[in-house]
């Protein structure tokens, strides 16, 4: 039987494999511009952590998350996002004693047991940004607007913003006896999973993909305190500061239980009804549940998968060697290595097939590996110590230079 990747897996290969590490660069230079700083969680942590952070009637808890005992009789789970690990980082870590601003970011593999669809697997890449101890709605502004900015460093164009205010817990805790009203009065209106959450955690109706744009035109809205209204409206302010265009989306509610005040959303027309690109909000409440210190967050989460999917149609970054060096008889292998060796130590990617074969075979190879120059050194070059330059990829005289000097020149080629 042929071995094969389970469904919801999948191998990332050239040209994809490209596009995910440059977009990851990306990231990387706009983190830097707003001083986060990378750290990197486990992937497995106790499954007690993200119950207790994401919410035990989240559809991550309850359905999507890979859950096991190890060998120990832990209950353990393969991560299904960061924020969770990312904070019992910060508890654990002491990192709110550092002195040092709290801004974190993490890239890298989470796992769910979803529905395959498109632009999600259950193994998928994320890119996840955390500020942690900044109360203020500068902080909401400013994650957002990084987002927005790194989103447009990377060329996707077309994509809408859309925020909305959770309220604090005093706003909430109003806001969920008249909700939960008036679910019950309603009931037999929603969804099996619905009808089991009312009780539990009435705010789940609101982000069902079932029952939630229904809800969201029905049933009562939260009203929000002062304190909480003045920051939203603060955080608009501050965004139109930016430069980045949004709007308000009373619907808007987000999945996971520990969002509180500002929640956003990045969407996308090009990818139908599940459009949305990317996501987050501030959670002032999680750090302190968890057993740290009283420190408000604000933050987001980036699937790379479907960004790339988006960017699919744009021209992939270009890892195709500069130079390609040919031994035209078996005798010149050892010289064409030396040179492979100067070629690459000068700054220039160079690559080869083998030295051992004909002449034919590596010139063919030189030719499928998109390779600017073929630098052959053959019986007549090696008895001169020199090489012969021949241009692949555009018309040209090939060129007879020294060996020594054949780095140099090739650079100077390759600018020209």
């Amino acid at each position: 039987m042929a071995l094969h990747s389970l469904r919801g897996f999948r191998d990332l290969l050239p040209p994809d494999s490209a596009l995910f590490a440059s977009l990851e660069a990306a990231a990387r230079e706009v983190f830097a511009l707003y001083g986060y700083q990378e750290v990197r969680i486990p992937t497995i942590e106790l499954k007690e952590l993200f119950v207790k952070s994401t919410g035990e009637t989240t559809d991550i808890v309850e359905k999507e998350m890979y859950a096991f005992t190890d060998g120990g009789g832990r209950e353990v789970a393969v991560r299904p996002e960061g924020t969770p690990g990312v904070v019992r980082a910060y508890i654990e870590q002491n990192l709110s004693q550092n002195g040092r601003n709290a801004k974190f970011f993490y890239i890298g593999n989470m796992f769910r047991a979803e529905r395959p669809q498109a632009g999600r697997f259950r193994e998928f890449t994320q890119i996840g940004a955390e500020h942690i101890g900044n109360a203020s709605p500068y902080a909401d502004a400013e994650t957002i607007t990084m987002l927005v900015r790194l989103l447009e460093k990377v060329g996707l164009t077309g994509c809408s913003v859309e925020l909305n205010s959770l309220g604090c817990a005093d706003c909430r805790k109003t806001y969920r006896e008249t909700l939960l009203n008036y679910l019950r009065l309603n009931a037999a209106t929603l969804c099996e999973p619905c009808k089991g959450r009312i009780e539990r955690n009435p705010l789940r109706a609101l982000d069902c993909k079932i029952d939630g744009p229904a809800l969201a035109e029905k049933a009562p809205r939260l009203s929000l305190c002062p304190a909480c209204e003045e920051h939203f409206a603060r955080t608009q302010q501050l965004l139109k500061i930016s430069g980045v265009e949004h709007k308000v989306n009373p619907g808007l509610v987000r999945g996971l239980d520990y969002y509180t005040r500002t929640v956003f959303e990045v969407r996308s027309s090009a990818l139908g009804s599940q459009d949305a690109v990317c996501g987050g909000g501030r959670y002032d409440d999680l750090v302190k549940s968890m057993g740290g210190p009283a420190a408000p967050a604000v933050g987001w989460a980036l699937g790379v998968d479907r960004l790339a999917m988006l960017l699919k149609d744009k021209p992939a970054p270009d890892h195709s060697p500069k130079a390609f060096v040919v031994a035209a008889s078996k005798e010149a292998g050892a010289k064409a290595y030396e040179l492979l060796t100067a070629v690459r130590a000068a700054g220039v990617s160079a690559d080869f097939s083998s030295f051992d074969l004909s002449l034919k075979s590596q010139m063919r190879s030189a030719d499928k590996s998109g390779a600017s120059f073929a630098l052959i050194i053959g019986e007549d070059e090696l008895k001169a110590g020199t090489c012969a330059v021949k241009p692949l990829k555009q018309p040209g005289e090939q060129k007879i230079i020294p060996l020594p000097e054949t780095p140099s020149t090739l650079s100077q080629l390759l600018k020209g």
